[in-house]
């Protein structure tokens, strides 16, 4: 009986901590999908004709609402290609650089050697 006393709390406590970390990692921005332009925009037209049928202050709410889901994806899928563009850029300037460094392992050499270092450099790093 004492068991069911200690036990109880701590089941409560963990499963709490699991239905507080669920959303925290859709917030950080693990699940979502980054949508083209035209699918945002085909998401904003359903929307607004959602708000159609209502009325008033109602409608206006609904319209504003469409219309903050709509930027907030574009802003979305303007940071996703961003971001992609800087991570490609970031690897192009690191193969740069390792390149380099194994130019000049190979420079130390001659002969066969060199030429042998030179062409696997240059098959490796797609020189």
């Amino acid at each position: 009986m004492n068991v069911s006393k200690a036990v109880f709390p701590a089941v409560a406590l963990s499963l709490s901590a699991l239905a507080f970390q669920a959303p925290a990692q859709t917030a950080a921005g693990g699940a979502t999908a980054v949508r083209s332009n035209e699918q945002i925009n085909d998401q904003y037209k359903l929307d607004k004709k959602r708000c159609d049928a209502m009325k008033g202050n109602q409608k206006d709410v609904c319209q504003q609402e469409a219309e903050a889901t709509r930027d907030k994806a574009k802003a979305d899928a303007k940071a996703g290609k961003e971001k992609a563009e800087a991570t490609h850029d970031a690897a192009k300037t690191r193969n740069d650089a390792d390149y380099k460094v194994g130019k000049e392992k190979c420079d130390a050499m001659s002969g066969n050697a060199k030429d042998a270092c030179l062409a696997d450099l240059k098959t490796r790093y797609g020189k």
